[in-house]
């Protein structure tokens, strides 16, 4: 966006707390991925920083950055290898940089219904549910306490016009209970990066373990939910094609150094929303502060600092804030399909039978109108 269209940064308390919105979905993951498979923590949040700062100098807007979540998922469940990962990132990455030339998401926009995208929030939504929920089973003490103190906000900021700094003070209360649990984790410099190549062997396993899972994910989630998400929220068109662009350069760029595929995401815009994020100010802070954990302080030990009670509560009214905007369907039949089968089965199979559901909806209704009147 330039000229005109351009968005003014600012760096404010309130851009600060809701650059802080989508912790709750990336720490974990990263945590886990970390845990389980070979690739080095403080590289997957070193890149996330860059692309943090680059896509907030770029759209201006709070454009999120997450894992892509079918691969973490994936490698957590079954530890596989860095090669593999890196083999998918560059496979993704091409991909979706050759889809955000040319016409491709016009098509692709012009027959995924809205109902459809719709349902993918409302999925989305249910899945922080049910993240939230097992916080609460690990750590219910401070899920409370976050809880509270995101309510006590709400009612500042309605009845006395206090700026929303609930997620500030959350993430600060679940630091200072994890020191007091756990005591000061070890810090350490980041080691000199050293490069992924993926062998030949690598890239058909990908494909198939890694790659298909994501790809329609990706395109609902990250792409078409976060292009409609936006205009919901700020009233500004973000084309698709854009959101896919820079999806394949920071993948391209990122993942042979060490940085794990990521994308963008509705779920990571409307948690940076609720907690007071407006412009591309709040992507560069979040960037800056994965910087610096990355470059100095990044172990598991540290990540895994934070109280997880805390997360779930922030990821509570991110759902919230997701399922009320899934809402606004022009089929909400088609939209709870969805989302139901987002939450049971996975958002892949939800995404593909919502489509074919959203067909065979028009088609029933088109029926009797296309009868001609007996003679």
């Amino acid at each position: 966006m330039t000229g005109e269209d351009s968005i003014p940064l600012r760096f404010t308390l309130s851009e600060f707390a809701g650059s802080l919105g989508d912790f709750g979905t990336i720490i974990p993951l990263v945590l886990a991925v970390a845990l389980v498979s070979n690739v080095n923590p403080r590289y997957i949040l070193l890149f996330f920083g860059i692309w943090f700062i680059l896509t907030g100098l770029y759209y201006r807007l709070p454009i999120p950055l997450e894992p892509m979540k079918a691969i973490a998922v994936i490698v957590i469940a079954g530890g596989i290898g860095s090669g593999e990962i890196a083999a998918a990132g560059l496979i993704l990455g091409v991909l979706f940089l050759v889809l955000g030339y040319g016409r491709c998401f016009a098509v692709i926009g012009k027959w995924v219904p809205e109902s459809v995208v719709r349902g993918i929030q409302l999925g989305l939504a249910l899945l922080l549910f049910k993240a939230s929920a097992d916080f609460v089973i690990k750590d219910s003490f401070f899920f409370v306490i976050g809880i509270a103190i995101i309510v006590v906000f709400i009612l500042l900021v309605h009845y006395k016009n206090v700026p929303d700094l609930s997620s500030i003070c959350v993430i600060a209360v679940g630091v200072i209970g994890g020191i007091v649990l756990h005591g000061i984790p070890p810090t350490s410099l980041i080691p000199p990066p050293a490069l992924v190549i993926p062998v030949p062997t690598d890239f058909p396993s990908a494909l198939s373990t890694l790659v298909l899972p994501q790809v329609a994910l990706t395109i609902a989630n990250a792409i078409l939910a976060t292009s409609l998400l936006t205009k919901d929220l700020f009233g500004k068109d973000v084309p698709p094609k854009k959101l896919s662009t820079t999806i394949g350069l920071m993948n391209i760029v990122s993942v042979p150094f060490g940085g794990f595929p990521m994308c963008h995401g509705a779920g990571g815009l409307a948690g940076q929303y609720r907690y007071g994020a407006r412009t591309g100010g709040a992507s560069i802070i979040a960037g800056l502060i994965f910087i610096i954990l990355a470059l100095f302080f990044t172990s598991p030990q540290v990540l895994s600092i934070v109280a997880v009670g805390v997360l779930g509560a922030l990821l509570v009214f991110v759902g919230i804030e997701m399922g009320r905007h899934s809402l606004k369907s022009d089929s909400l039949s088609i939209t709870g399909l969805i989302g139901v089968l987002a939450l049971v089965v996975s958002i892949t199979v939800a995404f593909i039978v919502g489509i074919a559901a959203a067909y065979l909806l028009m088609w029933v209704k088109r029926r009797p109108a296309d009868k001609s009147p007996a003679a």
